[in-house]
This record gives C-alpha cells, structure tokens and sequence, in this order.
C-alpha cells in the first residue's frame, strides 16, 4: 500500500483510509476491551488524523465520527468515550463541552484543543472532562492510553458516587431503624423484654414493621408489634410515625380503647396512597395482677409460653388499621403461674413455606417450633433469632418478608 504524504495536525500522522480502530493488541498499551470512541470534529484533517493514529496502534478502539454537536447526539448512544473539539460550527469552548456532558453523562470525555487553547484545556478538566490533548502533541501511543484512562477515571467516578449514594442509603437506614427499632422505654426488673428484626431479603432498606416498650407506672407496661404493609423508605417512615404516635399516646394516659382508633387516625391522614394499611397487636401488662389485656388489629396473636405448654392468645383478629374504622375488641388473659413469656411478632415469621408446596408455617407451625424440645435448650434471650433460624431452615432459604419480635418474660419464661 502506498503510503499518502503528510500534513500537519495531530502529531503528523498520514492521511490515508483508516480502518476504524486497530484489530489486535499494541505491547506498549494498557490491556482493556474494546472501546466505542466518538470524535466530534468539524476539521475533516484532524479527523482523518486521530483515525490514523488508532488504526497504526492497533489500538482496539472503534471510531465514530461526528462534524458538530447535533450530530453528536444522534450518535452518542452506546459509546464509552466522547473526544471533542472546543471549536465547533454550532458550540464553542466551554458551552460546547458542557452540553457534551449533559448528552452523554455515561461516557468519559477528553476535549481537544489546539495549542492557543491549552489553558482552556485545564478548565475543561475543572468544568468536568476526564482529560484534555493537545493537537499536534500526541502520537497513537498517548491518544489510546489517554482515551483508556479517561474511561477508566470516568468508570472510578461512577463507582465513588455510586458508593456514595449507597452509603447515604445506609445512613437514611439506619436513622429510620433508631426510629423503628428503639430502646424499650421501661425500667421494672419483674419483667424482661427480649427484641428482634431482620429485614427481608428483597429490600435494600429496612421495611415497616416496628415495635416498642413504655412503662407507665411500676406495676404497668405497654408493649405493641405493628406491620405496615409494603416495604421501603415511605413505609418505614411511616412505620416510624406510627411507633412515635404510639408512644405518646400511652405516655399521655389516653384511654385504652382510645389509642389504636386515634392510631388509626394517624395512619388515614399520613399515609401517601388509601390502599396502604398497617396491622397491630398491643398488650398492657398488669404485673401486680398477673395479666395481661390483649387488642389485635389483623395482627396475628401472641403465643403464650407457660407450664411448658404453648398456645395462641384467643384474641379477636379484629380488621386492619386503615380499612374501616373499629375499635380492636379487648381480650383478658390471665396468667395462672408467675414464670411465662408473651411472644409477639410480625406475619413475616409465619409466612414462610413448608416443604414445596404452598403451606406456610402459619401460628400452629410456630406454635410446633416452640414446643420443639431442642427449644428448651435455647436462652430465652436467643429465642427470637433462634426461631427465624428454624423458620429458614424449613423455607428452605431467607424468610421474604421483614421480622419483628417482642418476647416479655416472668420468672423462669416457660
């Protein structure tokens, strides 16, 4: 082939037909895959140059070609590099590259720029390109290792905000897990309460079940398990609100038959759509008495350990906050012995699957696992996290759904 003369620009390549990119390895450059490179150069010259300069390196790099910034953005799709001109018919300078990056904010871009605009150059770094060449200053070997650092720089970019962004996530988690998940407001040492969560395997963020604790007076305690459906920021904030809500409520000696209809309210009027609804189970413990009144809104019911037998709390499900307004029928339960636990949780712990088929572990299933001998030999501080262990064992794989666990204990537990 012969070769074409010469003429100045881009490190006095020729000016000869290129194919668009080299086809095999160069020894003196970086290792990567295949790059997509998209020149927008009105000078067909300077053009044809950087064409020649790739294709001499074998540098692995396809070239497109664009002639000015609209027809940047009919072929800007797909590419991982942008090289541009800051003189362009229809952009100049510093506007130019800023619509650059606006277009093809998933790309690297290196600017080009003539030796008077060198200067320019650096400001384009600051302004947001990976890197600047000047023309007539770089041979192939340094146009692809720029090119390839440009986009690795710009992959490194993505990857620190990217890290960012999930480190803000975690943040945002983990203050609306102290808001959910709070330290029991309670300071009698007749009772001992014994908390769990795990969130489910399907969400980034912690989901809307909460739980809390107040103590009013010695000899009474409050405890509520609540769920609010869906899963995410809006319904853990709203999870939050619910909790806080409770809290004052009980704190403030609203009437018990009052506090989950004035909850309910809550819900109605801070919830973002009227399909979301939330489902409860509150107990308020009498010490001095030895029992306990039971309220349940669409909650699944407490299971009572006591005289090593275990059994449902035969409380009225009652309809879930946030459907219709009622108020949770209250249900009376004696303890006829001083060593008991109440457990209270959330339908994620029941809800996972028995063998392969469709049938869940469901109350009675959880009832079994506590009247499982291998049971008793688990600290009743261990219990909950012991339970979502045997729970996943039978799913066969992680529960789908978040857990909540309030176990209170008297005396030996069980």
């Amino acid at each position: 082939m012969t070769r074409p003369h010469r003429r100045p620009g881009l490190a006095g390549a020729p000016l000869a037909p290129y194919p668009h990119g080299g086809l095999g390895r160069h020894p003196n450059l970086p290792p990567g895959e295949r790059l997509r490179v998209l020149l927008v150069e009105d000078d067909e010259g300077d053009a044809f140059l950087v064409g020649e300069l790739l294709a001499e390196t074998n540098s692995m790099i396809d070239l497109l070609v664009a002639t000015s910034l609209s027809d940047a953005r009919q072929r800007v799709a797909g590419v991982d590099c942008v090289l541009l001109d800051l003189g362009l018919p229809d952009a100049q300078g510093l506007d130019g590259l800023r619509k650059v990056l606006e277009m093809a904010s998933g790309a690297a871009v290196c600017v080009l720029t003539g030796r008077s605009d060198e200067h320019l150059g650096i400001v384009a770094v600051a302004e947001g390109a990976q890197d600047y060449l000047v023309k007539g200053q770089v041979d192939g070997v340094l146009l692809t290792r720029a090119l390839r650092y440009a986009v690795e720089r710009k992959r490194a970019d993505e990857n620190a905000r990217r890290l960012r962004e999930v480190e803000l996530r975690q943040a945002e988690s983990a203050r609306l897990e102290r808001g959910l998940l709070p330290q029991p407001l309670m300071s009698t040492d007749e009772v001992a309460v014994h908390t769990f969560y795990r969130p489910g395997r399907h969400a980034a963020l912690i989901g809307g079940d909460f739980f809390d604790v107040v103590q009013t007076r010695p000899d009474r305690v409050d405890l509520i398990v609540g769920d609010v459906c869906g899963h995410g920021v809006d319904e853990a904030a709203l999870g939050v609100e619910l909790r806080v809500a409770w809290r004052a409520l009980i704190l403030a000696g609203v009437p018990d038959d009052e506090v989950l209809p004035a909850l309910e309210q809550v819900l109605m009027s801070e919830r973002r759509l009227q399909e979301i609804f939330a489902t409860v189970a509150t107990a308020r413990l009498d010490l001095h008495s030895n029992r306990a009144t039971v309220r349940l809104a669409g909650h699944p019911p407490p299971l009572l350990l006591s005289g090593g037998k275990v059994a449902p709390v035969p409380a009225p499900g009652g309809l879930l906050l946030g459907v219709r307004p009622r108020r949770p029928v209250a249900f009376d339960l004696e303890f006829d012995i001083d060593d008991w636990s109440l457990l209270m949780y959330t339908d994620g712990l029941i809800e996972g699957r028995v063998g392969n088929g469709d049938d869940r572990l469901d109350v009675p299933g959880l009832a079994g696992l506590l009247e499982d001998p291998a049971s008793q030999a688990v600290p009743l501080a261990e219990l909950p996290a012991w339970l979502v262990g045997r729970a996943e064992q039978i799913n066969g794989g992680p529960l789908a759904d978040d857990v909540a666990m309030l176990l209170v204990t008297r005396g030996g537990g069980r």
